[in-house]
C-alpha cells in the first residue's frame, strides 16, 4: 500500500491559486495527467494533450509558481525538466477565514467541481446497464452524531488508502475509477419531486 502523503491544509491564498489553475483548461488537463501518471515532462504532457511543448512548458512553470506541482530535480537534466503533482491529500478546514476574493474563488472551485461531478452522475446512470458491474451507485440516509460523521469519514479515507496505488503503476486489468463521497444533513432542503404512476398516464 502506498505511503500516505502528508496532508496539505489549504489557506485562502491556496484557494485563489487553485481557481487560477483550474479555470485554465490546459492547466486543468495537466493536473489530471500528473494525477494519473505520477510524473511527466513537457514532451510527454504535450503528446498526451495535443499541445506544443512550448505551451505545456509554460503552463508547467506556472503551476509550479502556484505550488501545485514541483520539479523532480533528480530526474531533470538540462532542458528536460520532470514534474510531479503536489495536490494529493489536500484538505480545506471548516471555518477557514477568507477574504471576499478568496471566498469567491472557493465558490467558483466548487462550481467547477460540481460540473464535473454532475457529468459523472449522468454517465453512471446512463451506462449502468451496460457497465458489466463497473458502475456502482449507492445512496442511503443515516442518523449520526457529529462525532460519528467524523469517524465515518475517517474510516472512508482509510478504505480509499487501502485500495490506492501509486500514480502510473496500476494493475493491467484495472480501470481508473471516479469515487465521490458527499455527507451532509438531509434536512431543510427542497425535496426532489419524483414522478408517480399518475404522472405517466
Amino acid at each position: 500500500m502506498p505511503e500516505r502523503p502528508e496532508t496539505r491544509v489549504l489557506t485562502g491564498p491556496d484557494l485563489k491559486a487553485f481557481y487560477k489553475a483550474l479555470s485554465n483548461p490546459v492547466r486543468r488537463d495537466i493536473l489530471s495527467y500528473l494525477g494519473e501518471h505520477g510524473e511527466a515532462n513537457s514532451t510527454s504532457v504535450a503528446k498526451a494533450l495535443g499541445e506544443s511543448t512550448g505551451t505545456t512548458s509554460y503552463h508547467l512553470r506556472k503551476l509550479a509558481d502556484l505550488n501545485l506541482i514541483a520539479e523532480i530535480e533528480e530526474k531533470s537534466t538540462g532542458r528536460e525538466r520532470w514534474w510531479k503533482s503536489l495536490m494529493a491529500d489536500i484538505f480545506t478546514p471548516p471555518g477557514l477565514v477568507m477574504t471576499a476574493d478568496e471566498r469567491e474563488a472557493a465558490v467558483k472551485i466548487g462550481a467547477l467541481k460540481m460540473t464535473q461531478d454532475l457529468s459523472l452522475v449522468v454517465s453512471a446512470y446512463s451506462g449502468y446497464d451496460s457497465a458489466a458491474g463497473w458502475n456502482q451507485i449507492q445512496r442511503c440516509a443515516l442518523w449520526m452524531t457529529k462525532d460519528q460523521v467524523a469517524a465515518f469519514v475517517e474510516e472512508y479515507q482509510t478504505l480509499l488508502r487501502k485500495y490506492a496505488t501509486e500514480p502510473g503503476d496500476p494493475s493491467p486489468d484495472s480501470r481508473r475509477m471516479a469515487v465521490r463521497l458527499v455527507v451532509l444533513p438531509d434536512e431543510g432542503r427542497p425535496r426532489l419531486a419524483l414522478p408517480t404512476e399518475a404522472d405517466h398516464d
